[in-house]
């Protein structure tokens, strides 16, 4: 049996405040509660365990060390969420330079049968989102997951917004080709 959305709001309130005065059982239950969630999302942004498991545990380390400036009446989840967003942005930022080559893969626009899409499960579809080029994939999640505008997307990650089109365009277009391999005859 779940507990009411109020209560898990005052369950919230009561960890962080707790976290705040430093209590060690606090902070190793918050991280429980809150690890599937934030490996959830950092999956998103790497492309493999070891990566995101890195993203969490860097998530929790920047929680717990500004565990004092966080607003109760915010949504802890968002605040994670935007920890793991900029912890993806500045990765981007930090191999920038490596992210311009272009792919010399020569991509022809590909037909998908809409029954393909709707037929494929989530652990499918992380696994082609994690075949993307590590810039497409960011540009894309932050474009298509986050809501970010392309303007947005530039000012985050120091790129044109010319560029974040074209990342979001290849990163659509690759995952068009990912999808026609499969074969659901």
């Amino acid at each position: 049996m779940g507990f009411s959305p109020q209560h898990e709001i005052e369950t919230e309130k009561k960890l962080i405040a707790a976290c705040k005065d430093f209590d060690r059982n606090s902070q190793k239950e918050l991280f429980k509660h809150y690890y599937g969630y934030a490996f959830n999302i950092s999956k998103l942004f790497t492309n493999t365990r070891e990566d995101a498991e890195e993203v969490v545990n860097d998530c929790f380390i920047k929680l717990f060390s500004s565990i004092h400036t966080i607003d109760d009446t915010k949504s802890l989840k968002a605040f994670i969420r935007k920890i793991i967003i900029n912890r993806a942005i500045d990765n981007f930022r930090k191999n920038k330079k490596h992210y311009y080559h272009l792919d010399i893969e020569e991509l022809n626009e590909v037909q998908i049968k809409e029954d393909v899409v709707s037929s494929l499960r989530l652990q499918e579809i992380l696994s082609l989102l994690n075949k993307l080029p590590d810039h497409h994939r960011l540009v894309f999640n932050l474009y298509e997951i986050e809501n970010y505008s392309h303007e947005e997307i530039a000012s985050e990650l120091n790129i044109s917004v010319n560029s974040s089109r074209v990342f979001l365009m290849r990163a659509k277009t690759k995952m068009k080709m990912l999808l026609s391999k499969y074969n659901y005859d």
